[in-house]
Parts: structure tokens; C-alpha cells; sequence
């Protein structure tokens, strides 16, 4: 029996697929980055510097990688190149390991606070409301009562889309009119979860970006609203990220965090591209635990993150 026993047969395969652009896109870059090289010396290193970069991994995320694997060259004086991949392996563990402490293990409550209400951010197109469906799925097969609050009311497409994931999962939508208060719909959706003693409320809010003090006074006023509610909602500001745009959610991922305090990521639509690196640096570069990763459209291809899972089936 090993580590990883909670995971199970039909997940680790949808995994291992999901990542299968993005591992294949690596270690054909690594192969030719040492072919013809016996140890690692500094072209191999400038080779695989290159490697990260163009994976999505960052700029700074690659070279803190490169900085330890120097390191261990420098001490170990010699390495060969057939011992990069264990120890590339052992640096991103290493990596995701500081920013994913203390994990969760299953779509169970997250807490012992009842509602546990999340906030979820992120701009329209990166698959946010399709997330949050997919979540109040999990969390109601885990045996949890969840609310979902129609927040995002400048978008008459996106309170309909959460409508229809409501009814597909059989979980109460809280809505009202379009161009309704954020704040007022996140309230009602509050209220009603309290009142009718449910374990979990998702919140969907507005994505827009293009001015940036509105999305941070919106996501204010939504919080302080939530708080006449539940003193400390929410519990968790969620935000989804397109995995497949790379470098573009890198700056996504800047702009949310500075009109807000995000405490979780998500990040979806892994399996359609080769550009997976982009777990591994968008969750040290911002310090933000990955809570969720999307691996396709089924409602089961939304999967609580675990680190040492991703980095097994990455370096398979």
C-alpha cells in the first residue's frame, strides 16, 4: 500500500492523460537538449533553462529550478545527464512542495465552517462557471448541501450557464434580475444557504478586467456584504485560470491577486494543451496553493489537486 492509495485507478488515468501534451511536449524537449551529452555541464543547463521557459513553467520559476540544480552539480561535481530527469522530478516536487502544504485530499467540506463559503474570480472564457458546476457536483457526491449564487449579473449567458449547471447537478441557483447588485445576489444566496443549513455556497462573480478598480471595489463590496451574513465569509477567494493560454494566465494571475486576496487556484482545461508547466509556476510565483485542476469536460475531470500525483504522472 503507498502514499497515493486515496487516489484512485480511474483518476491517475485521467491524469496521466490530461498531462500527456505537456509531458510529451517536455521530455522531447529534454532529449534533444542532451543529446550527445554525457554530463550536465553549463550548455546543458542553458538547454534546459530553455526547456522551462518555452513549457510555461516562468522566467523566475526556471531559473530558481536552475539555481538548485547548479547547486547540486557543484557539490556532486560530477552528474550525468542520464540523472537530470530524477532530479529535475525532485526540484518541482520540491518547488510545488513549499506552496502546497497541508493539501486537501478529497472533495469533502474543507473546513469545519458551516457554510463554507467560496468566491470565485477570474475572467470570463477560463471556464469559471463550468468549475464551479463541476465543483458543486464533487461537493454534493462527497454528501454536501451546496448553494450556488448567480453573482455575475452583467453577463445574461453566465447566470443562465450556472442555471443549467443547478439543475443538472440538482443544487438551488440563487439569482436576480440582469444588471442586479452583485452584492445583493451574494447575500440572498447567503441568507438562503444559512437559513436552510447547507454545508457549502459557491459565489460566481464578474470577470472583467479592463478596469481594475471596479473589479477590486466589486469584489470588495461583494465580501463586506457576505460578512452582515457570515462574520468571516468567504472562506476561500477562488481563482480559475485557463491552463492553455500559459504566459496569459501568468497575468491574470497578477491582476486578481492585486485587486484581491486569492487563497486558491484553479486551473482548467490542462488536458488540451502542452503548456502544464504553468501549474508549476504560476503556484511559486504567487505562492497561492492549486486546489483544482480541469483534465477535460466530464464532470468527473475536475480533480482536487495533489502535488505529488501531478509530478508522478508528469515525470512518468
Amino acid at each position: 500500500m503507498g502514499i497515493f492509495n486515496f487516489f484512485s485507478k480511474e483518476k491517475q488515468e485521467t491524469l496521466d492523460k490530461g498531462l500527456e501534451k505537456t509531458k510529451n511536449s517536455v521530455f522531447s524537449k529534454l532529449s534533444r537538449a542532451i543529446a550527445g551529452k554525457s554530463k550536465v555541464d553549463d550548455e546543458v543547463l542553458d538547454n534546459l533553462e530553455e526547456v522551462l521557459v518555452t513549457s510555461d513553467v516562468g522566467i523566475e520559476t526556471t531559473l530558481r529550478i536552475i539555481k538548485r540544480i547548479e547547486d547540486r552539480v557543484s557539490r556532486d561535481k560530477y552528474m550525468g545527464t542520464s540523472e537530470l530527469n530524477a532530479i529535475l522530478k525532485e526540484e518541482v516536487a520540491a518547488l510545488l512542495a513549499q506552496n502546497n502544504t497541508g493539501e486537501m485530499l478529497d472533495f469533502s467540506n474543507p473546513s469545519d465552517k458551516k457554510p463554507y463559503v467560496i468566491m470565485v474570480v477570474g475572467v470570463n472564457g477560463v471556464g469559471k462557471t463550468t468549475t464551479i458546476g463541476k465543483l458543486a457536483y464533487q461537493f454534493k457526491k462527497a454528501g454536501k448541501s451546496v448553494y450556488l449564487g448567480a453573482a455575475d449579473t452583467f453577463r445574461a449567458a453566465a447566470v443562465e450557464q450556472l442555471v443549467i449547471w443547478g439543475e443538472r447537478v440538482g443544487v438551488p441557483v440563487v439569482k436576480q434580475q440582469m444588471g442586479s447588485d452583485p452584492a445583493s445576489v451574494a447575500f440572498d444566496t447567503l441568507s438562503s444557504a444559512k437559513a436552510n443549513d447547507a454545508d457549502v455556497v459557491i459565489i460566481d462573480t464578474a470577470g472583467r478586467l479592463h478596469n481594475k478598480v471596479n473589479l477590486m471595489n466589486e469584489l470588495t463590496k461583494i465580501k463586506n456584504v457576505m460578512q452582515k451574513v457570515i462574520p468571516d465569509a468567504p472562506h476561500e477567494v477562488l481563482l480559475v485560470l485557463d491552463g492553455s493560454t500559459g504566459q496569459n494566465a501568468f497575468e491574470q494571475a497578477r491582476q486578481f491577486t492585486k485587486a484581491t486576496e486569492v487563497t486558491a487556484l484553479a486551473i482548467t482545461k490542462l488536458d488540451g494543451t502542452a503548456k502544464g508547466g504553468v501549474v508549476i509556476g504560476i503556484s511559486d510565483q504567487f505562492k497561492i496553493p492549486v486546489h483544482y485542476i480541469g483534465l477535460g469536460e466530464g464532470m468527473e475531470d475536475l480533480q482536487v489537486f495533489s502535488k505529488d500525483e501531478f509530478v508522478e504522472s508528469l515525470f512518468k
